[in-house]
């Protein structure tokens, strides 16, 4: 692990070949105390950037980045659906890569994207996929899972990476960058005190079509990543949530 900035704490770390989180240490007001966000950079032809992190997170984002690439060289600012978290910086990072265009489903795109961007989106149908050069990644619709019209996830194919957003998020803000033990458990109880899930009775399905994937490699936005069996680990969430 790299620290970038000692003040925030902001540091990177690769997970997979080629893939590298970017995470910044918080402490939320009135919140649930020590939190972290993620990014995630897929380094490649056509570099991807999943996440953008919120506006104010942008200069340490950027120097984290900066780290491993040089920041005008990303051609994709993806995420998973609108959020402060999500794409609050989109303009930002579109300022500091020219040729980098937003890429999100066809359903955020439609709705806000190519509103509120300052350059046109190119939305992903459901299992679209685009080429980035050694990896390519996949756009999984999953409407309300965990909350939004809008959200949806990118799945690695080459390293077997799910970049699955704001599942299994976990509390605190010293956790490892990659770990192999329980994330289910910290998550549950995270989603318990917090009830962000959108209670969508699909949900069971749309973890079962990830886990047919057999991802080994999940991309949480907050918290570790995590390593090993990711079907199993899809299954028993929606195990968790059906009770």
């Amino acid at each position: 692990m790299t620290v970038t900035n000692a003040l925030s704490g902001t540091n990177v770390h690769e997970i997979a070949d080629g893939i590298y989180r970017i995470n910044t240490p918080v402490t939320i007001d009135g919140g649930p105390g020590g939190f972290s966000f993620n990014q995630y950079l897929i380094l490649d032809d056509e570099p991807l950037l999943f996440h953008t992190g919120p506006r104010k997170m942008f200069p340490l984002v950027r120097e984290a980045l900066a780290s491993v690439m040089a920041p005008d060289r990303l051609r994709h600012i993806s995420f998973s659906h609108v959020e402060a978290d999500e794409c609050g910086s989109l303009n930002d990072w579109l300022a500091a890569a020219p040729q980098a265009s937003p890429l999100c489903g066809s359903i955020a795109a439609m709705v806000s994207i190519n509103d509120l961007a300052d350059r046109p989106a190119q939305g992903l149908a459901d299992g679209q996929a685009v080429a980035l050069g050694r990896h390519t990644v996949r756009w999984i619709d999953t409407p309300h899972l965990p909350h939004a019209w809008e959200c949806g996830f990118l799945m690695e194919e080459r390293t077997g990476t799910l970049l699955c957003g704001d599942l299994f998020t976990q509390g605190g803000s010293g956790l490892p960058p990659l770990t192999d033990t329980d994330i289910l458990g910290p998550s549950e109880a995270f989603r318990r005190g917090m009830d962000y899930f959108s209670h969508t009775p699909n949900a069971g399905a749309m973890l079962e079509r990830m886990a047919l994937l057999e991802p080994t490699t999940l991309a949480c936005m907050h918290g570790s990543a995590w390593r090993g069996d990711g079907a199993g680990l899809l299954r028993a969430l929606a195990q968790a949530l059906a009770h």
